[in-house]
């Protein structure tokens, strides 16, 4: 290797669309992504969060665009991808993090609440792929998919067979268009986080029921945005051009533990 370790996660040039970038962990891998040279199209359901986030990648030097898209939705996804094109270029950088949790146990949930997991989590992210494989392969380019699984797709806990069954199929749906698209050069490899904090779980964490949980991961801390960066920098870049097909857990051991 003749390039600086610097270098190879270098993302200069590159496109970077982002599902579920208004807030939580949608946010901090768009930061994360565009502080490493990447111009980020910032992706979800409503505009108002994406412009925050925006603003912060603007003031510190970064690019980002703002697009509305519904990845349940097979027309926004397209009119997305028609969008960033028109105002940076191929995407060739997907981060698919869209993602909802039903929570509750498996007979008293409602049919239309399974179905709405598995068309965000699973089918959400299928069609951000098909759009981003089938942009890279006709304009000659190659590229990198990272869908964002879960623990939950190794190992089960109560209350979430939507969940764990949409992150599961995630998986193999990741090693599926991995070995397709290899020819390609497109990579499609997925990062799978424990359990980290955000603001839309940390009263949970704080509560005692949560702070059991946190202490069954071998590491006795939760993680938080910036323990996925690593794992998400060498999957969109040079770095980790030699993965395909993988799965990297940051979880701080958790799968590990047969607590």
């Amino acid at each position: 290797m003749t390039d600086s370790p610097n270098e190879r996660f270098d993302l200069t040039g590159r496109v970077a669309l982002i599902t579920g970038a208004g807030g939580g962990l949608g946010a901090g891998f768009a930061e994360a992504l565009a502080a490493a040279g990447a111009r980020t199209v910032l992706c979800a359901r409503r505009e108002g969060p994406l412009e925050a986030v925006a603003e912060r990648i603007r003031a510190a030097g970064g690019e980002a665009a703002v697009i509305p898209m519904d990845v349940a939705d097979s027309g926004s996804v397209a009119a997305g991808f028609d969008a960033a094109e028109a105002q940076f270029g191929t995407v060739d950088v997907a981060v698919c993090n869209a993602g909802i949790a039903m929570a509750g146990f498996a007979m008293d949930m409602p049919e239309a609440d399974w179905l709405k997991t598995i068309e965000v989590n699973l089918n959400g992210c299928w069609r951000v792929a098909m759009e981003t494989g089938r942009r890279l392969r006709a304009a000659e380019k190659s590229g990198s998919v990272i869908n964002i699984s879960s623990i939950l797709g190794h190992r089960v806990a109560a209350a979430v067979a939507p969940y764990a069954a949409s992150k599961g199929a995630l998986e193999q749906l990741t090693r599926s268009l991995a070995l397709e698209w290899a020819r390609y050069g497109i990579r499609v490899n997925a990062i799978a986080p424990g359990y980290i904090a955000t603001d839309l779980n940390r009263e949970f964490f704080e509560s005692e029921p949560g702070q059991k949980m946190i202490k069954r991961i071998p590491q006795k801390r939760l993680g938080d945005v910036d323990d996925l960066v690593g794992a998400l920098l060498l999957l969109a870049s040079d770095a980790g051009r030699y993965m395909t097909g993988s799965t990297i857990a940051v979880d701080g051991g958790h799968l590990q533990s047969s607590l």
